[in-house]
């Protein structure tokens, strides 16, 4: 798996902190975030692709810094968002997948091979000549993964993607994000979601409160809820 590092990282906005003084080493395979709203959870994933800029510290990606390699880690590192609805930039199924590659230069067969495949195995063949805009919320969020697979990335971050959907397409989106053999790193609200996860870690108030396995951490940040009033 990747080494993603983050070195006595810190964020502020406007002279407000966002995190404070974070080191974190990531190596597992299956990751999970939590924390109440405003702790810090999307700024810290977003840190990992150069969506964000650290005030302090330093992010790395394989012993490559984000602040100067951006570019080659963008081609490893996928983002997949919350609302689906933000990452359809064309106007046809098949062309918001085939969009992904514009900066690889791959030829036309095997960028042609490689939105066959992923259309196929989220079942989004027969959809390729729609209009994104008119696939149920379930297929969107496909479509994002779709888009962010094709590029064949080694890291898939995923930032509440299961918080727009239905009981039936959040399932769908858990097993496919189950059967996943990248490094995966899911910001989340749905704690099911985390119950086989490598390691969680629980972000409050602005740094790591809690890190280890879900059994350990998700206890813990319900606790933490559990006391604060409302």
């Amino acid at each position: 798996m990747p080494l993603i590092e983050f070195r006595n990282v810190s964020v502020t906005f406007d002279e407000t902190p966002v995190l404070n003084d974070v080191s974190l080493n990531l190596s597992e395979q299956r990751i999970g975030i939590i924390g109440a709203n405003g702790g810090g959870k999307s700024t810290l994933v977003r840190l990992i692709n150069g969506l964000g800029e650290p005030s302090r510290g330093e992010v790395l990606v394989d012993n490559m810094g984000v602040a100067k390699h951006g570019k080659e880690i963008r081609r490893r590192v996928g983002f997949v968002f919350s609302d689906a609805e933000n990452q359809i930039v064309m106007p046809q199924v098949r062309d918001d997948v085939e969009f992904s590659l514009r900066r690889l230069k791959l030829p036309r067969e095997e960028r042609t091979a490689r939105v066959d495949a992923v259309l196929e195995r989220f079942g989004l063949e027969a959809l390729a000549e729609q209009s994104p805009h008119s696939l149920s919320g379930g297929q969107k969020q496909l479509l994002a993964l779709a888009a962010v697979l094709v590029m064949e990335p080694t890291v898939i971050i995923a930032d509440e993607p299961t918080t727009l959907l239905d009981l039936r397409n959040r399932d769908r989106i858990r097993r496919e994000f189950a059967s996943l053999e990248q490094q995966l790193i899911v910001v989340t609200h749905d704690l099911d979601f985390l119950s086989d996860f490598d390691r969680v870690l629980c972000i409050d108030d602005h740094h790591v409160a809690a890190d280890g396995t879900p059994d350990e951490v998700i206890p813990f940040y319900t606790k933490l809820m559990e006391s604060r009033p409302l």
